[in-house]
């Protein structure tokens, strides 16, 4: 059974920052592409970054260059830094896995997520 705990979600003024940490167990870890999604009330849930078994990354276009994405195999765990926290970066955070080969950053692939931590942004 796969298990997903997401951590670090918090309150934080306009510019901040917070990191999001993803606990894993249960699965070949390495083998899996791993995603950070978000939903904000009211609207869709959407890919904010993702990586490979490899260790490539993308992102969405609307957290480049603030956000990072990354994965400590041995750990189990997989990491969000976001820095220059915006109001409109506030939403639930979900981290999510699905077995490896092509990792696009939508939801799709992913067959499993995590409980969400909340993230939310005051200006």
């Amino acid at each position: 059974q796969v298990q997903l705990v997401e951590s670090g979600g918090g309150s934080v003024q306009a510019g901040g920052s917070l990191r999001l940490s993803c606990a894993a167990s249960g699965y070949a870890y390495n083998k899996y592409c791993l995603a950070w999604f978000r939903q904000a009330p009211g609207k869709e849930r959407e890919g904010v970054a993702r990586i490979d078994s490899d260790g490539s990354t993308s992102y969405a276009d609307s957290v480049k260059g603030r956000f990072t994405i990354s994965r400590d195999n041995a750990k189990n765990t997989m990491y969000l830094q976001m820095n220059s926290l915006k109001p409109e970066d506030t939403a639930m955070y979900y981290c999510a896995a699905g077995l490896g080969g092509y990792c696009p950053l939508s939801s799709w692939k992913y067959s499993y997520w995590g409980q969400g931590t909340q993230v939310i942004v005051s200006s």
